[in-house]
């Protein structure tokens, strides 16, 4: 296998799509260090596990000699980026953009080589195009182009509201790799309109146009949505050693293979090797404790992800009931409660329908006995322990 095909099968490793991938093996061919281009806007004060996709991609780049840069949207930040979206996304400050970004560029650097890594913010070529060159920029595309974009489309169709600094979104993404040169864009696969646009935009300038690289959406802890910290799936980056133990542990086995694919650093045939080994009878939890300490190792350090394991064995393998956990009174005002009311106030659930469906999930316990009933009510007064999963504990007190 020659050097650059070695790097397409490095490269593809997890991708969703390549396009066009043929442009991808003449740019490698060429032997020459490409730029190779991620953007993120800084919403939030914390990465987590679904944003580090696209970093560790960046950083297979990386360790291929090319050239990294990690954008932070300061700029498209301020707009907000639509996708997925089905109503107009409320803009951020300057205050908020810019507290975001300081994070995130702290956090970057548990996966990226510092020395190695360009951190550009796109506010630096924006503040410089101005209001006659955004005009001219926009002036490129046309209504009827940017509602070919499929979250435009719905909303228009729905008859919801679609802001018009919503379009700008797009064009400011792309003329991002005008600026940067880009020989190549990292992007989910909910960001392939956006990525195709900074090719027409470059096209258009006269630049050779970037490759799209996308990668897969991450699941989050619940198997089927987007990780998110919105929907309370996710594992923060920042998250404590134990607490993203547990995360790790509490996903299926079928999404533990997902996870290796996409956040792993170990090589194919090790994962490859992991997959027989549980093909052949071996227990999938010790292969997800495998992945779950090479992760907290990433983001804190080895001895924390030890730690992490034997927290792990003493609380759940052995099936104890940890000494610390959230106390909470709740007052009978009509002589009993449901447990499902009684499971979200003592902040076990979001919501009855979770408690429901965790219920029936057999996940949920009082004093280690499994909850079946769906309609149970509680009416005794007194202290018990309320578990739903492997993770969460209270201390309730009926009074």
């Amino acid at each position: 296998m020659s050097d650059w095909q070695a790097a397409l099968a490095e490269i593809k490793r997890g991708a969703d799509e390549i396009l066009p991938e043929d442009a991808l093996i003449e740019k490698l061919k060429s032997g020459k260090p490409l730029t190779i281009k991620a953007g993120f806007d800084p919403t939030a004060p914390d990465l987590h596990l679904g944003h580090t996709v696209l970093i560790n991609k960046l950083r297979a780049f990386q360790q291929l000699g090319h050239k990294v840069v990690f954008l932070i949207g300061d700029f498209t930040g301020l707009i907000g980026d639509p996708t997925g979206k089905n109503v107009t996304r409320k803009p951020l400050t300057q205050e908020q953009v810019l507290a975001n970004a300081k994070t995130y560029q702290d956090q970057v650097f548990k996966i990226l080589d510092a020395d190695k890594t360009e951190i550009r913010f796109n506010s630096e070529w924006m503040n410089e195009l101005g209001a006659a060159g955004m005009i001219k920029l926009a002036a490129s595309q046309t209504v009827a182009r940017m509602l070919e974009r499929d979250d435009f489309k719905k909303r228009y169709n729905n008859g919801q509201p679609i802001a018009i600094h919503e379009f700008l979104y797009p064009l400011v993404q792309g003329w991002d790799s005008v600026a940067l040169k880009a020989d190549v864009e990292l992007g989910g696969t909910d960001q392939r309109f956006n990525l195709l646009m900074g090719r027409e935009l470059q096209k258009e300038q006269g630049q050779s146009q970037q490759v799209v690289l996308m990668m897969p959406l991450l699941e989050g802890l619940d198997g089927v949505q987007k990780m998110s910290k919105s929907l309370n799936n996710y594992i923060g980056i920042t998250d404590a050693p134990t607490e993203m133990f547990g995360k790790i542990m509490s996903i299926s086995d079928e999404l533990m293979w997902r996870y290796y694919d996409l956040l792993s650093f170990k090589p194919l045939e090790e994962i490859a090797q992991l997959r027989d080994q549980m093909a052949q009878g071996a227990n999938p939890r010790d292969i997800k404790i495998i992945l779950a300490k090479e992760i907290i190792a990433r983001f804190h350090s080895d001895n924390d992800a030890e730690a992490a394991h034997q927290d792990f064995i003493q609380r759940f393998q052995k099936n104890a009931i940890p000494d610390d956990m959230p106390e909470v009174t709740i007052e009978l005002t009509d002589g009993e409660i449901a447990i499902g009311n009684l499971l979200k106030t003592a902040g076990l659930v979001g919501s009855t329908s979770d408690a429901m469906r965790m219920i029936k999930q057999g996940a949920v316990k009082i004093d280690g006995e499994k909850v079946t009933d769906t309609r149970m009510t509680l009416s005794e007064k007194g202290e018990q322990v309320y578990q739903v999963g492997k993770r969460k504990f209270a201390r309730v007190t009926l009074a």
